[in-house]
């Protein structure tokens, strides 16, 4: 008998099946024994009645402990109760495992600095199970999108000579004698390669040393960074908005065991996929914010945690905020003077409801070399550091645009995660390097 996965028992009602998992709870009423058993794939509840079993096999379940590992035979049966749809009538039962001593994690309340230093043990919750089986999901996601738009997956480098966003969050390693840093981002060399392949992403770690203590920052997370030629704001807005849509949607349909076993509030989720996302210049909210909601920004700011939290609240759906004042923003972007003389950048953030913040980037990237030249000069950035990215702007150069997305940050709020470190298997913070 093939060993089956507890997500494939829908299909095998009537069957008998051979399981196996961990047992994460268990209960007995003297002449039945519950057993609660989880396998990576689903959750399923087997039934073992005393009558059916060997009196061996009966002493045997008594021992059980929680997560135990378990090899179970029994036949599936339907119930309409149950999360799955389904149970096992439990045959037979083999421990591989069981633990000789109880298990640290408890039903008790745990504080978050025990449950991170548990964290290796914590994932097999089924929070944090359904947690990262969304995650994967916006993973896989987000990727087929891509694919279906023409964009190439492409590598770009961990250690990096420069600095791509700024330069007081860089991780700096020594590279045989040669100073480098961890990749801040992927953005710089993506766009060399769309010079050859038109449409390019990548998709991995990303390193900042950001000193920040809030829900919404990790140290080290995964990125996925694109850049596409002959695509001007617009674009790369309304390519971020369809992409969003289309990872929530798939989400929606396939996760519905994890978003009902986070007690997931989907309103908001559902409106983001059935309703357009709004689009507001950077002036005109903050004025709104400071007329209506007593704020005190100045035109030349950026947005605060707070203000952000309060444009998600307006709006309810994400809300692309388009043209920062260019000296908040990054070097490469492209520029121009609006009416009050204040540079702003052709840009947007996505902010998300639901005190999401921002989740998501789309700007023009400067195409003319002399104007990413007096950029990087202004900012005091060493221009033979960029000789080979100004090199993009020498031979051919093209209207082009990208955006990034910050994963953990779409799959906290879709999870409705109350901290980002729940959304990554093992999270890296400003006091966090273990386990």
């Amino acid at each position: 008998m093939h060993m089956k996965r507890i997500s494939d028992l829908g299909g095998l009602v009537g069957e008998e099946v051979e399981l196996g998992g961990w047992a994460y709870n268990f209960r007995s009423s003297g002449k039945i024994f519950f057993l609660q058993l989880r396998d990576g794939s689903g959750f399923v509840q087997v039934v073992y009645l005393k009558s059916d079993l060997s009196e061996e096999a009966w002493d045997l379940l008594q021992t059980i402990k929680i997560e135990a590992s378990v090899k179970v035979k029994g036949v599936v049966k339907h119930d309409e109760r149950a999360p799955s749809g389904v149970e096992l009538d439990g045959r037979q039962i083999e421990i591989v495992q069981n633990p000789a001593e109880d298990y640290p994690i408890g039903k008790k309340e745990h504080g978050p600095d025990f449950l991170m230093e548990n964290r290796h043990l914590w994932l097999r919750s089924s929070r944090q199970w359904a947690i990262l089986r969304i995650r994967d999901e916006v993973f896989w996601r987000v990727e087929e999108f891509l694919r279906h738009r023409g964009f190439a997956r492409t590598d770009t480098p961990i250690f990096q000579p420069t600095s791509c966003e700024d330069t007081t969050q860089l991780y700096e390693v020594d590279h045989f004698g040669t100073p480098a840093y961890l990749s801040q981002s992927g953005q710089l060399y993506l766009e060399a390669i769309e010079h050859s392949m038109g449409r390019v992403y990548d998709f991995g770690p990303v390193f900042r040393a950001e000193k920040s203590k809030t829900r919404k920052h990790l140290n080290e997370f995964w990125m996925m960074d694109w850049e596409a030629i002959f695509v001007d704001q617009a674009g790369a807005e309304t390519l971020t908005e369809e992409m969003l849509k289309y990872v929530l949607s798939h989400v929606l349909e396939y996760r519905k065991v994890e978003l009902k076993i986070l007690e997931r509030d989907t309103t908001a989720l559902e409106r983001a996929v059935n309703e357009p996302f709004a689009r507001v210049n950077l002036r005109d909210i903050i004025r709104r914010l400071n007329d209506e909601h007593g704020f005190t920004l100045s035109p030349e700011d950026d947005l605060t945690t707070e203000a952000e939290a309060k444009i998600g609240e307006l709006y309810g759906v994400p809300v692309f905020v388009e043209d920062y004042p260019f000296a908040v923003k990054a070097f490469y972007m492209k520029r121009y003077t609006d009416d009050d003389g204040i540079e702003r950048g052709y840009c947007a953030d996505l902010i998300a409801p639901e005190d999401a913040g921002e989740i998501a980037t789309a700007a023009v990237r400067e195409e003319r070399y002399d104007a990413l030249y007096e950029a990087l000069t202004q900012r005091g950035y060493r221009v033979q550091d960029y000789r080979w990215y100004l090199d993009l702007r020498r031979f051919g150069s093209v209207p082009h645009a990208g955006g990034g997305v910050g994963a953990e940050r779409w799959v906290r709020w879709i999870t409705g995660a109350e901290h980002i470190r729940e959304t990554i298997p093992f999270p890296r913070l400003i006091n966090r390097i273990t386990p």
